[in-house]
């Protein structure tokens, strides 16, 4: 059941205000036109979970990230440091020196690896092993041969990753389809340290919506903060440091009656 039905009277409770929006009802039908435009909104449709999202874009037509003409998309874009890296760039210095091995779940073709090595202090001991969909991890280890990159190694399954130090998931929560314990679940044991960033947040109900990005589409899943917190100090983690991450708050243009979300990030430690 599509969340259209479900959430309608649920905005973010941040977001109340915009429910009382005497202007909402045209807000709602333009975001819904502009679906019929060439250039769609960035987000659209609100969905109950992340496989009813997935069967709407395959409706459309390409759907995800595991397809050989899409997995490069974004590459040079994301290789650079960004305004959001720099709080995970804090953490790991102050934790490189306690990492043998570090995986970087959904991290795409090594760009965080890219843009952090000259940062940061990687020795030759660090192994740095991306985990990410087959068409991505192909596309990664074709690119990371013909630069040399030898230390940065490539996996499809995350059972594959071997008992990491230090669990990085920068923008991994909003395209997962399983829940974050049953991913971490699949490591040999749990990683003392986790840095998550670009999480995608809200006070209300969890929402999963669909992401234009090109020519791709994927279901993006908007999290309710308290039940994301609960999920991971159930784990056994303790939150040392959260912070928030502005430019990358979003509102889903056919549903601005849910509001925006917050995009945060977090560092766990497992005492």
């Amino acid at each position: 059941m599509s969340v259209q039905s479900m959430t309608n009277n649920q905005p973010d409770s941040r977001n109340a205000a915009a429910i009382r929006d005497p202007l909402m009802p045209f807000r709602v039908a333009w975001g819904r036109l502009r679906l019929m435009l060439p250039r769609p909104p960035q987000f659209s449709g609100a969905y109950a979970s992340y496989e009813e999202a997935f069967a709407a874009a395959a409706r459309m037509g390409q759907a995800g990230y595991d397809h050989d003409d899409v997995a490069e998309i974004g590459f040079d874009r994301m290789c650079p440091v960004l305004s959001w890296d720099y709080p995970v760039l804090f953490w790991l210095g102050q934790l490189v020196g306690e990492v043998d091995l570090l995986v970087d779940a959904g991290g795409h073709m090594g760009t965080k690896y890219r843009a952090f090595r000259k940062l940061l202090p990687l020795d030759e001991e660090l192994r740095w092993v991306v985990y990410d969909v087959p068409a991505v991890v192909r596309a990664g280890r074709r690119r990371a041969a013909a630069d040399g990159l030898d230390r940065l190694q490539f996996v499809e399954r995350l059972e594959d990753a071997g008992a990491p130090d230090l669990f990085l998931g920068s923008g991994l929560l909003q395209y997962l389809d399983v829940g974050f314990a049953q991913l971490l679940g699949r490591l040999e044991s749990p990683p003392r340290h986790l840095l998550l960033n670009k999480v995608a947040l809200r006070t209300g109900p969890t929402v999963v919506t669909l992401q234009h990005y090109e020519k791709l589409r994927t279901p993006y899943q908007i999290r309710n903060e308290d039940g994301f917190m609960r999920e991971v100090e159930g784990l056994g983690y303790r939150l040392v440091d959260r912070w928030t991450n502005p430019s990358l708050s979003h509102v889903i243009r056919t549903h601005p009656e849910l509001g925006s979300s917050e995009s945060a990030g977090f560092y766990f430690r497992l005492d």
